[in-house]
């Protein structure tokens, strides 16, 4: 009797390396203040999120683009690393994508992205009909997402940064992930399912804008919020691949998103599979 397969998932988007500083609270304009040392780390949300989703036991594919500078071979290494499968992964001219971030006393974070290798991703170069998921987000192209949209056999989009997608695009998605803030751009109304996270507070799902089910995370000391949205995104997509229930899948994604803002850094604390079923045994 043979084995079933493994389903594969490939996420598609960005890869950035991240330049980060901590200070005290976040300047007014016009004002500077005095901040860490800079650490530069891995970051771009397609990466964080096929690292968090290799880590968690899943066959991931890193669809994206890096530029033919250290940064790009730094931030192949790194995937690499936590299992996620490169070799469709492109090197252009362009230098490799960065992001500035800045954490404060209490977690929370701004940033700027700075796109470079990213803003040249040439979606048609991938098979995404051999995933069975595809996670795509939008710190690409909304063509790029477009054109994932029309190929992938299941695409789940979390729609950050928010950026304007059209409605026959949303209406493709299996699943749309998005925060308070990003929701606001869309008629929660017409997406047959929607998770939106808010915080501290865990997650609701909702379906054509009536609730299915919530979650609450379990409490923790946050350290560093940056990247904790990209575990819950790809926590998510790995309890849908496993034909997880709605519920099952919120309160698993919930609990991974607040076990990441336990370390510095978009990839700094990617739980298993096996720590976070701890977390929810003991809750």
């Amino acid at each position: 009797m043979s084995t079933p397969r493994a389903a594969r998932v490939g996420v598609l988007g960005s890869v950035n390396v991240d330049v980060v500083v901590r200070c005290a609270g976040f300047p007014r304009p016009g004002e500077t203040i005095l901040a860490s040392d800079p650490v530069r780390l891995p970051g771009g949300k397609a990466a964080n999120q096929a690292a968090a989703l290799a880590r968690l036991g899943v066959d991931t594919t890193l669809l994206a683009r890096v530029g033919g500078d250290d940064l790009g071979d730094w931030s192949l290494r790194n995937a690499h690393s936590h299992g996620v499968h490169t070799i469709d992964v492109q090197r252009g001219p362009e230098p490799t994508g960065s992001a500035y971030i800045m954490v404060d006393d209490s977690g929370e974070n701004i940033i700027v992205v700075s796109p470079g290798a990213n803003a040249s991703l040439d979606v048609d170069a991938f098979a995404l009909e051999s995933f069975d998921v595809i996670l795509a987000q939008m710190e690409v192209s909304p063509d790029v997402v477009a054109a994932a949209a029309l190929r992938a056999s299941s695409l789940i989009l979390n729609v950050a940064p928010a950026r304007a997608v059209d409605p026959s695009i949303m209406d493709r998605c299996r699943v749309v992930i998005a925060n308070e803030l990003e929701i606001e751009q869309f008629d929660l109304a017409a997406l047959a399912h929607c998770v939106v996270t808010l915080g501290a507070a865990g997650a609701v799902h909702y379906s054509y804008g009536r609730e299915v089910c919530r979650a609450t995370p379990p409490p923790v000391t946050v350290v560093d919020t940056v990247g904790s949205g990209d575990v819950f995104c790809a926590a998510y997509t790995a309890q849908f691949v496993r034909g997880a229930s709605d519920q099952e899948a919120l309160a698993f994604a919930v609990t991974a998103g607040a076990f990441a803002t336990q370390a510095s850094g978009a990839q700094g604390a990617l739980p298993t599979t096996q720590e976070i079923q701890t977390w929810l045994a003991r809750a």
